[in-house]
């Protein structure tokens, strides 16, 4: 019995030293799981913290931006300077000078599609028995509008030229802009002081760098004034003695001139005069065979 005893102990043995040894190894896998997990876990968190870098390439200087972004479109004045004294209205001049700024609106926009740079904005005064804006605000061209004008009174053109003056000022006019174009419209004398009007537009820098064109309507414009208004003794008057010529004579005012106040060599910078870049093309030809009626 004892000997039975025995090996029973044994077996016992055996099988507690099978059971500690299966503990063992369950113990040794937990941790092995255990750490093998936390070094993988460690791992991909090291990933996401810290990703791979991509090499930079340099390919030559990097141009610096511009502060506030890309360069703005700099704007084109242009004012209309209409004479409606009661002689515009004899043999249909008011109403020529009507049609042909209608007809010239769609090449004056053609020309500001033609020109990316430049802002073309429009505006007219009227003069008579004293001053009136026409179009008081400066229109882009493509929503400008033409209400045709009535004539009647007589001819403050000094009244006009201040009016023109207080809009071409540095308080009002953008820091950067292109040379305003002024084009007058005038049949007869001046019934105020001119001159003094004149001189506060001349005052103005912005008077100052305009283009000045100027077209005598009819045998009884005032060439002197108009010539005063211009400025340049290299420059005459554009006569325009019917309503032909009138007529072409506004639409090359609105298309060649401004063309070329737009165009590159009239933007030098820190110019006292940029009128003087502005290369005033030639008018057009008149006609030989039409009959002068005014």
């Amino acid at each position: 019995m004892t000997g039975f005893q025995d090996d029973d102990n044994l077996d016992a043995n055996i099988q507690s030293g099978e059971s500690l040894e299966a503990e063992s190894n369950d113990l040794t896998l937990d941790e092995d799981e255990t750490t093998s997990g936390s070094v993988t876990a460690s791992a991909t968190d090291s990933d996401e913290m810290m990703p791979a870098e991509t090499p930079e390439i340099f390919d030559g200087p990097v141009a610096p931006k511009r502060p506030g972004g890309a360069l703005a479109k700099r704007e084109l004045h242009f004012i209309w300077m209409v004479d409606c004294s009661g002689s515009m209205g004899v043999d249909g001049k008011i109403e020529i000078v009507n049609t042909a700024i209608v007809e010239a609106l769609p090449h004056m926009r053609d020309v500001a599609d033609d020109n990316p740079h430049a802002k073309l904005l429009v505006r007219a005064i009227k003069f008579s028995t004293g001053a009136q804006w026409h179009v008081s605000q400066a229109t882009a061209v493509e929503q400008f509008e033409w209400t045709p004008l009535a004539a009647d009174g007589v001819t403050d053109m000094g009244m006009a030229f201040k009016e023109v003056g207080g809009q071409l000022s540095v308080n009002v006019m953008p820091e950067r802009a292109l040379p305003p174009v002024l084009v007058l419209l005038s049949d007869g004398q001046p019934t105020d002081d001119y001159r003094e009007g004149l001189k506060f537009l001349m005052e103005q820098p912005w008077g100052k760098k305009a283009v000045r064109i100027a077209i005598a309507i009819g045998q009884d414009a005032d060439y002197d004034s108009l010539q005063e208004f211009i400025g340049n003794v290299e420059f005459k008057p554009l006569e325009a003695n019917n309503p032909e010529r009138l007529a072409d004579l506004i639409k090359w005012a609105s298309t060649a001139v401004v063309k070329s106040a737009s165009a590159p060599v009239s933007q030098a910078p820190d110019e006292d005069d940029n009128s003087a870049n502005v290369q005033i093309p030639l008018p057009p030809p008149a006609t030989p065979a039409t009959l002068d009626v005014w």
